[in-house]
């Protein structure tokens, strides 16, 4: 939690509790705010945010493979106020109780997706719920369903990696206009066809929530099948052809059985349920095509 500063008229604060020229900060800057200009003390700046509303016991999950035979639960004693988000308080724990707690993190404003975690049994991100929401507590935190655990609130991402990548999740252009060409300028109304889908962040919140994740560990998955369905839907993507068979094997998105929790659990509103529905769609309508026009006006 920031300290607050207070500045008179004749001088501003930097984030090291000084003052510009016209004024100076007393001694005890960091507990009540800055003094400046004039000899007049400007009063403290209290908006309420910074202030230690209460403590609440975090149960975080804790687990070492190499050095741990099960998971087990940790409880922790934090300290929260009004803007205090679960990752603040992750945060604090490490910071202050233990320096070894692991879990991922980086932007903090729920762009990034890195720190997706279990919050009392919901897949959700800690940078975009706050510890007053859980008052008076506990707070179980636990790593994402359905992913392996490499050390505590860490899971390993690699076969979702590796399923993205399956989709290819980028743009294909075509051989005969480049990207940047004249004729990819899309319109307001082509944008929007993709648009909501482009929102995904990868968090895996929508892998943690669906149901057959867990059952069948090789399925495509919410966020790739929803990736597919980005790149088909840009007027600009010439792959359809590449990424309609991953879609329609064995373990693409055929075992979505339209259970609807991934929409639920996305932070963004992107809608994987509709994404895999749409996907299912077009792979019909390719059968269908394919049935009816086998050669599609080749020579064979």
């Amino acid at each position: 939690m920031s300290d607050q500063h207070a500045c008179g008229s004749a001088g501003s604060c930097d984030n090291a509790g000084g003052c510009g020229s016209g004024g100076g900060c007393d001694g005890g800057a960091e507990a009540s705010g800055c003094a400046c200009g004039g000899g007049e003390s400007a009063p403290k700046v209290d908006s309420g945010a910074a202030r230690v509303l209460g403590t609440i016991t975090l149960q975080v999950q804790r687990y070492r493979p190499d050095r741990d035979k099960v998971p087990y639960l940790q409880d922790y004693e934090v300290p929260w106020g009004l803007d205090t988000s679960v990752l603040d308080a992750l945060t604090w724990v490490k910071d202050n109780l233990d320096p070894s707690l692991t879990f991922r993190w980086s932007c903090r404003m729920a762009i990034c997706g890195s720190c997706g975690f279990m919050l009392n049994g919901k897949p959700q991100l800690g940078c975009e719920h706050f510890v007053r929401d859980f008052a008076p507590g506990p707070l179980r935190i636990e790593p994402l369903e359905n992913f392996a655990v490499e050390r505590d609130l860490v899971v390993d991402l690699e076969p979702f990696m590796s399923k993205l990548q399956a989709v290819k999740p980028f743009l294909i252009p075509d051989e005969d206009e480049p990207l940047d060409g004249p004729g990819n300028r899309q319109t307001p109304e082509q944008m929007l066809a993709y648009h909501d889908y482009a929102m995904c962040i990868n968090c895996m919140l929508c892998y943690s929530a669906c149901p057959q994740v867990g059952l069948a560990t090789d399925f495509l998955g919410p966020a790739a099948v929803t990736a597919a369905v980005r790149y088909n839907k840009d007027s600009r993507d010439h792959g359809e052809a590449f990424r309609l068979p991953v879609l329609d094997s064995e373990d693409g998105l055929w075992p979505c059985t339209f259970v609807g929790a991934c929409s639920t659990a996305c932070p963004k509103g992107v809608d994987p349920a509709a994404a895999i529905q749409q996907a299912k769609a077009a792979v019909a309508k390719d059968w269908a095509t394919e049935f009816v026009m086998p050669y599609r006006g080749s020579d064979k």
